[in-house]
């Protein structure tokens, strides 16, 4: 255990699939015991190192709820969870979409409601995951759990948690997609494939461990690489022109925004 901070006891983890399963890894890299938690999925599927079962655990009310399931599944999950809920019982929700008053309504019963945000690498513990809470306490009960896997902003709005998401939670696709088109590019000029997809993910965790170590921007690492009329500023002029890589990611991050409000406007409904 790290600094004091553990899982309450009881904790119930409903659902396990990809990103609540990288949590549980950056967890358990960070020396977290899992004796307080329990894992409900139907399958009944084991989550290695931690208690699995079907049904919900008899006994006292949880007193933290991470939902892992897909938002589409909350409504088949609420029946059978809230009334094992109380009023101790922290609701800490990565449902993409799913507003804190949705869940409120859901669960009128427990102490409070979370939203987190989080990406993939928190299994690494280099994590990014944005939290929000209607209620100040409630957030800083769960945030040294969070903080465990990296960067951890807490929103000031709700609306902010989209939008880091689309940058961060879905951010790890977009830049593996770039890294694989680099690479793609790379085997197009003559490189072996295998070679090139390489040396373009060696090229971006280079990129990121220089930026780490030295606290550059990302500007001041291009403007670095460049050199005057040379090679790469050749380059950098087709991404910085009016068709270029800005006006894609703007386009990008606003398509991912609209979605999750797309799927609060859902959830509202149901």
């Amino acid at each position: 255990m790290s600094g004091g901070t553990g899982f309450p006891v009881p904790t119930w983890l409903i659902g396990c699939g990809n990103m609540a399963a990288a949590m549980v890894g950056g967890w358990k890299a960070a020396g977290l015991g899992f004796d307080a938690v329990t894992v409900v999925r139907p399958s009944g599927r084991p989550v290695e190192g931690i208690r699995t079962q079907v049904d919900y655990p008899v006994g006292d009310p949880p007193k933290l709820v991470l939902l892992g399931v897909k938002p589409q599944k909350l409504d088949e999950v609420v029946p059978a969870l809230e009334p094992r809920t109380g009023p101790d019982t922290i609701i800490m929700s990565m449902l993409a979409g799913v507003a804190a008053n949705s869940l409120a309504e859901r669960f009128p019963a427990v102490r409070g409601v979370v939203r987190i945000m989080p990406n993939l690498p928190v299994q690494q513990r280099q994590g990014v995951t944005a939290v929000y809470g209607a209620d100040a306490a409630t957030v800083r009960e769960v945030l040294p759990l969070i903080e465990l896997l990296g960067m951890a902003p807490v929103c000031a709005e709700e609306r902010e948690l989209s939008v880091i998401g689309a940058v961060a939670a879905a951010g790890p696709a977009y830049v593996a997609r770039f890294a694989a088109a680099m690479g793609l590019g790379g085997a197009g000029l003559g490189l072996d494939p295998q070679l090139a997809a390489q040396v373009a993910v060696q090229t971006l965790i280079g990129t990121a461990a220089l930026a780490d170590d030295t606290g550059e921007s990302m500007a001041d690492i291009a403007r670095r690489v460049a050199s005057p009329a040379g090679t790469t500023e050749q380059g950098l002029a087709v991404l910085d022109g009016p068709d270029g890589l800005q006006p894609l990611v703007d386009r990008m991050l606003a398509a991912a925004v609209r979605r999750g409000e797309e799927l609060a406007d859902a959830a509202r409904r149901n």
